[in-house]
Protein backbone atom coordinates (compact mmCIF):
# COMPACT_ATOMS: atom_id res chain seq x y z
CA UNK A 1 0.00 0.00 0.00
CA UNK A 2 2.75 2.84 0.81
CA UNK A 3 4.11 1.76 -3.19
CA UNK A 4 1.00 3.06 -4.51
CA UNK A 5 1.11 6.52 -2.53
CA UNK A 6 -1.03 5.49 0.70
CA UNK A 7 1.66 6.82 3.72
CA UNK A 8 3.93 4.87 6.12
CA UNK A 9 3.56 0.98 7.08
CA UNK A 10 1.37 2.73 9.91
CA UNK A 11 -1.31 4.24 8.27
CA UNK A 12 -2.17 1.30 6.02
CA UNK A 13 -2.13 -0.82 8.80
CA UNK A 14 -5.15 1.95 10.63
CA UNK A 15 -7.23 1.68 7.48
CA UNK A 16 -6.90 -2.56 7.39
CA UNK A 17 -8.06 -1.85 10.93
CA UNK A 18 -10.93 0.12 10.26
CA UNK A 19 -11.98 -2.61 7.15
CA UNK A 20 -11.49 0.05 4.33
CA UNK A 21 -9.25 -2.14 2.15
CA UNK A 22 -10.26 -5.61 0.89
CA UNK A 23 -8.40 -8.04 -1.57
CA UNK A 24 -10.33 -9.40 -4.47
CA UNK A 25 -13.49 -8.11 -2.95
CA UNK A 26 -12.88 -9.87 0.79
CA UNK A 27 -12.19 -7.43 3.82
CA UNK A 28 -8.64 -7.70 4.38
CA UNK A 29 -7.42 -8.52 8.15
CA UNK A 30 -3.67 -7.76 9.23
CA UNK A 31 -1.38 -10.32 8.40
CA UNK A 32 -3.04 -10.91 4.67
CA UNK A 33 -0.63 -11.29 2.03
CA UNK A 34 -1.09 -9.29 -1.90
CA UNK A 35 0.84 -9.70 -4.59
CA UNK A 36 -0.54 -6.45 -6.88
CA UNK A 37 0.72 -8.15 -9.94
CA UNK A 38 -1.96 -10.76 -9.65
CA UNK A 39 -4.28 -9.46 -7.31
CA UNK A 40 -6.92 -6.35 -6.63
CA UNK A 41 -6.51 -4.44 -3.84
CA UNK A 42 -9.39 -1.86 -3.28
CA UNK A 43 -9.42 0.89 -0.48
CA UNK A 44 -12.86 2.83 0.06
CA UNK A 45 -13.76 0.71 -2.59
CA UNK A 46 -10.95 2.28 -5.48
CA UNK A 47 -8.57 -0.16 -6.51
CA UNK A 48 -5.03 1.06 -6.25
CA UNK A 49 -2.69 1.40 -8.73
CA UNK A 50 0.67 0.25 -8.11
CA UNK A 51 4.34 0.56 -10.12
CA UNK A 52 4.35 -2.33 -12.41
CA UNK A 53 7.73 -4.16 -11.72
CA UNK A 54 10.44 -4.18 -13.85
CA UNK A 55 12.63 -7.59 -13.77
CA UNK A 56 15.81 -7.53 -16.67
CA UNK A 57 18.52 -9.79 -17.28
CA UNK A 58 21.19 -7.58 -19.03
CA UNK A 59 24.59 -9.24 -20.20
CA UNK A 60 27.20 -6.55 -19.35
CA UNK A 61 30.13 -6.15 -21.38
CA UNK A 62 33.59 -5.43 -20.55
CA UNK A 63 34.29 -1.65 -19.98
CA UNK A 64 30.66 -0.93 -18.33
CA UNK A 65 30.11 0.13 -15.24
CA UNK A 66 27.50 -2.00 -13.33
CA UNK A 67 25.90 0.90 -11.45
CA UNK A 68 23.37 2.97 -13.00
CA UNK A 69 25.73 6.16 -13.15
CA UNK A 70 29.21 6.95 -13.17
CA UNK A 71 30.01 8.59 -9.02
CA UNK A 72 33.19 9.76 -10.55
CA UNK A 73 31.59 11.73 -13.12
CA UNK A 74 34.16 10.60 -15.78
CA UNK A 75 31.53 10.14 -18.84
CA UNK A 76 32.08 6.52 -18.04
CA UNK A 77 29.23 4.04 -19.89
CA UNK A 78 26.72 2.20 -17.47
CA UNK A 79 24.77 -0.51 -17.37
CA UNK A 80 21.33 1.91 -17.46
CA UNK A 81 22.75 3.25 -20.84
CA UNK A 82 22.35 0.10 -22.71
CA UNK A 83 18.56 -0.97 -20.97
CA UNK A 84 15.81 1.93 -22.78
CA UNK A 85 13.60 1.41 -20.19
CA UNK A 86 12.09 4.72 -17.69
CA UNK A 87 12.12 4.71 -13.98
CA UNK A 88 15.27 4.18 -11.72
CA UNK A 89 16.19 0.59 -11.74
CA UNK A 90 18.60 -1.27 -9.15
CA UNK A 91 21.23 -3.00 -9.98
CA UNK A 92 21.45 -6.81 -8.90
CA UNK A 93 25.01 -8.51 -8.65
CA UNK A 94 27.26 -5.63 -9.42
CA UNK A 95 30.56 -6.63 -11.49
CA UNK A 96 33.80 -4.70 -12.14
CA UNK A 97 34.32 -2.54 -15.05
CA UNK A 98 36.44 -4.90 -16.70
CA UNK A 99 34.50 -8.30 -15.83
CA UNK A 100 31.35 -9.41 -18.13
CA UNK A 101 28.12 -11.65 -17.85
CA UNK A 102 24.94 -11.73 -15.84
CA UNK A 103 23.13 -8.85 -13.98
CA UNK A 104 19.64 -7.91 -13.21
CA UNK A 105 17.98 -5.03 -13.17
CA UNK A 106 15.09 -4.42 -11.31
CA UNK A 107 12.18 -2.14 -9.45
CA UNK A 108 11.79 -4.47 -6.94
CA UNK A 109 14.12 -2.93 -3.86
CA UNK A 110 12.80 -5.87 -1.98
CA UNK A 111 14.23 -8.38 -3.95
CA UNK A 112 17.11 -6.45 -5.08
CA UNK A 113 17.74 -6.48 -1.19
CA UNK A 114 17.26 -10.31 -0.82
CA UNK A 115 19.76 -10.99 -3.36
CA UNK A 116 22.31 -9.09 -2.96
CA UNK A 117 22.91 -9.43 1.16
CA UNK A 118 25.37 -11.77 1.86
CA UNK A 119 23.27 -13.49 4.46
CA UNK A 120 21.14 -14.92 1.95
CA UNK A 121 24.71 -16.92 0.16
CA UNK A 122 22.65 -16.97 -3.26
CA UNK A 123 24.88 -18.51 -5.20
CA UNK A 124 26.50 -17.29 -8.17
CA UNK A 125 28.13 -19.45 -11.71
CA UNK A 126 31.47 -17.75 -13.15
CA UNK A 127 33.87 -18.78 -16.00
CA UNK A 128 37.26 -17.50 -15.03
CA UNK A 129 40.16 -17.45 -17.36
CA UNK A 130 43.56 -17.03 -15.01
CA UNK A 131 47.45 -16.80 -16.09
CA UNK A 132 49.29 -20.00 -15.88
CA UNK A 133 47.79 -23.30 -14.84
CA UNK A 134 47.11 -23.81 -11.55
CA UNK A 135 48.73 -27.09 -9.49
CA UNK A 136 46.14 -28.47 -7.88
CA UNK A 137 46.97 -27.84 -3.92
CA UNK A 138 46.36 -24.17 -5.24
CA UNK A 139 43.26 -25.14 -6.67
CA UNK A 140 42.61 -26.57 -3.04
CA UNK A 141 43.43 -23.71 -1.24
CA UNK A 142 40.89 -21.92 -3.40
CA UNK A 143 38.30 -24.15 -2.50
CA UNK A 144 38.56 -24.45 1.08
CA UNK A 145 39.14 -20.92 1.19
CA UNK A 146 41.92 -18.13 2.07
CA UNK A 147 42.16 -15.12 4.08
CA UNK A 148 41.70 -11.56 2.28
CA UNK A 149 41.74 -8.43 4.55
CA UNK A 150 41.47 -10.70 7.72
CA UNK A 151 38.59 -12.68 6.91
CA UNK A 152 38.24 -16.20 5.39
CA UNK A 153 36.59 -16.92 2.04
CA UNK A 154 33.79 -18.85 2.50
CA UNK A 155 34.26 -22.43 0.54
CA UNK A 156 33.84 -22.59 -3.32
CA UNK A 157 33.19 -25.04 -6.23
CA UNK A 158 36.43 -24.78 -8.57
CA UNK A 159 36.35 -26.70 -11.21
CA UNK A 160 39.25 -26.84 -14.17
CA UNK A 161 37.66 -26.56 -17.36
CA UNK A 162 40.27 -26.42 -19.71
CA UNK A 163 43.74 -24.85 -20.19
CA UNK A 164 46.05 -23.57 -23.40
CA UNK A 165 49.93 -22.68 -23.44
CA UNK A 166 49.69 -19.79 -21.22
CA UNK A 167 45.96 -19.33 -19.21
CA UNK A 168 43.93 -21.78 -17.45
CA UNK A 169 40.04 -21.73 -17.79
CA UNK A 170 37.86 -22.55 -14.30
CA UNK A 171 34.47 -22.87 -13.59
CA UNK A 172 33.93 -21.30 -9.78
CA UNK A 173 30.73 -21.03 -7.92
CA UNK A 174 30.38 -19.60 -4.54
CA UNK A 175 28.05 -18.23 -2.35
CA UNK A 176 29.55 -15.09 -1.45
CA UNK A 177 30.45 -11.53 -3.23
CA UNK A 178 33.19 -9.92 -2.06
CA UNK A 179 34.45 -6.58 -3.86
CA UNK A 180 36.48 -8.38 -6.41
CA UNK A 181 36.84 -11.12 -4.63
CA UNK A 182 37.94 -13.66 -7.10
CA UNK A 183 40.15 -11.18 -9.05
CA UNK A 184 41.62 -11.02 -5.27
CA UNK A 185 41.93 -14.43 -4.71
CA UNK A 186 43.29 -14.99 -8.09
CA UNK A 187 46.16 -12.85 -7.52
CA UNK A 188 47.29 -13.49 -3.98
CA UNK A 189 47.62 -17.42 -5.22
CA UNK A 190 50.06 -16.30 -8.31
CA UNK A 191 47.35 -16.62 -10.81
CA UNK A 192 46.13 -13.10 -12.07
CA UNK A 193 42.27 -12.91 -13.63
CA UNK A 194 42.00 -12.49 -17.31
CA UNK A 195 38.87 -12.66 -17.73
CA UNK A 196 35.56 -13.48 -15.40
CA UNK A 197 32.12 -14.29 -17.01
CA UNK A 198 29.03 -14.65 -14.73
CA UNK A 199 27.30 -17.11 -16.14
CA UNK A 200 24.20 -17.53 -13.04
CA UNK A 201 22.42 -16.02 -9.95
CA UNK A 202 20.36 -18.14 -8.19
CA UNK A 203 18.39 -19.69 -10.45
CA UNK A 204 18.84 -17.16 -13.10
CA UNK A 205 21.10 -18.21 -15.93
CA UNK A 206 22.29 -15.56 -18.72
CA UNK A 207 22.17 -18.26 -21.81
CA UNK A 208 23.10 -17.17 -24.97
CA UNK A 209 22.13 -13.83 -24.87
CA UNK A 210 24.71 -11.59 -26.85
CA UNK A 211 26.88 -8.91 -24.95
CA UNK A 212 25.34 -5.85 -23.93
CA UNK A 213 22.18 -7.30 -25.10
CA UNK A 214 18.91 -7.24 -22.25
CA UNK A 215 15.56 -8.70 -22.18
CA UNK A 216 12.42 -8.77 -19.81
CA UNK A 217 12.66 -11.58 -17.51
CA UNK A 218 9.82 -14.26 -17.99
CA UNK A 219 7.22 -15.10 -15.58
CA UNK A 220 8.57 -18.16 -14.82
CA UNK A 221 12.06 -16.59 -14.09
CA UNK A 222 10.62 -14.03 -11.49
CA UNK A 223 8.50 -16.48 -9.86
CA UNK A 224 12.04 -18.70 -9.50
CA UNK A 225 13.55 -15.88 -8.36
CA UNK A 226 11.02 -14.88 -5.49
CA UNK A 227 11.44 -18.72 -3.97
CA UNK A 228 14.58 -18.53 -4.43
CA UNK A 229 15.07 -15.37 -2.12
CA UNK A 230 12.19 -16.23 0.67
CA UNK A 231 14.21 -19.59 1.51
Amino acid sequence: MSRAGLGSRRASEELIRAGRVTVNGRVATLGDRADPETDRVEVNGEALEFEKRIYIMLNKPRGVLSSTEDEMDEGRPTVSGLVDVEGHLYPVGRLDMNSEGLILLTNDGRLAHRLTHPSFEHEKVYEVTVEGHPAEDVLQQWRRGLVLRGKRTIPALVEKLSTDSRTTRLRIIMREGRKRQIRRVGAQLGHPVQRLFRQQIGPLQIGDLPSGAWRHLSTEEVRALKKASNR
